[in-house]
């Protein structure tokens, strides 16, 4: 098991902490993290695109003129796509652009995030995280003192004041254990997590 500092919140270091190496010392693996990563972004887009097909458009549906004898072309409806103002053919339609990895793929990616942390050195060990009132400013000068830039903290969801006093932080962002994911994991540089949440997520993926 590797072994991490641990910090108080002004990082002196007030001890050492075991991580589980299934968790935290896995193989970095980029496909993987790649594949989840992609689906975790498709499932966040809106697909509201569409256009309107010639059964949605105004116009008359009568047809244009007799089908012979004019010397033109037949048509049967001036909202046809070929028209100004009428119909798109094969134009798009509102969708779902969602699709859920395996579980098995899914928990992998998130060790491989967690072991790519530790192996840079941007995951730091706290061991709490509490705060005397809900204040923005009490959050921003702990991670400063941590040495922190963008970061992505992690305690458990009943710390309730350091919940509301991350939110004002545009570059931070509080999840408790269960809520860790990916994109999130490799959007901010930096990842605070206290000794409670190291053995949450620990036993998270121990149940899995």
């Amino acid at each position: 098991m590797a072994k991490v500092s641990v910090y108080n919140l002004k990082r002196e270091n007030v001890g050492e902490l075991d991580l589980n190496d299934t968790v935290f010392g896995a193989e970095v693996n980029e496909a993987l993290m790649h594949d989840v990563l992609k689906a975790q972004l498709a499932s966040k887009r809106a697909g509201t695109a569409k256009t309107k097909v010639r059964s949605e458009v105004s116009g008359a549906a009568r047809k244009l003129y007799r089908q012979k004898g004019t010397g033109n072309a037949r048509h049967g409806s001036i909202r046809a796509s070929l028209y100004v103002g009428g119909g798109k053919a094969h134009g798009p339609q509102p969708r779902s652009y969602a699709y859920r990895p395996p579980r098995k793929m899914r928990l992998g990616a998130l060790r491989s995030a967690l072991s790519l942390k530790v192996k840079q050195g941007n995951l730091v060990v706290v061991d709490s995280f509490d705060l005397p009132e809900i204040k923005t400013k009490g959050v921003a000068s702990a991670l400063k003192s941590l040495q922190v830039g963008g970061t992505l903290i992690i305690d458990g969801n009943d710390n309730e004041k350091l919940r509301l006093s991350v939110r004002n932080l545009p570059k931070s962002q509080f999840l408790p254990p269960e809520g860790v994911n990916l994109y999130d994991l490799l959007r901010h540089e930096h990842v605070v997590v206290t000794k409670d949440a190291v053995g949450a997520l620990t036993t998270r993926f121990q149940k899995a």
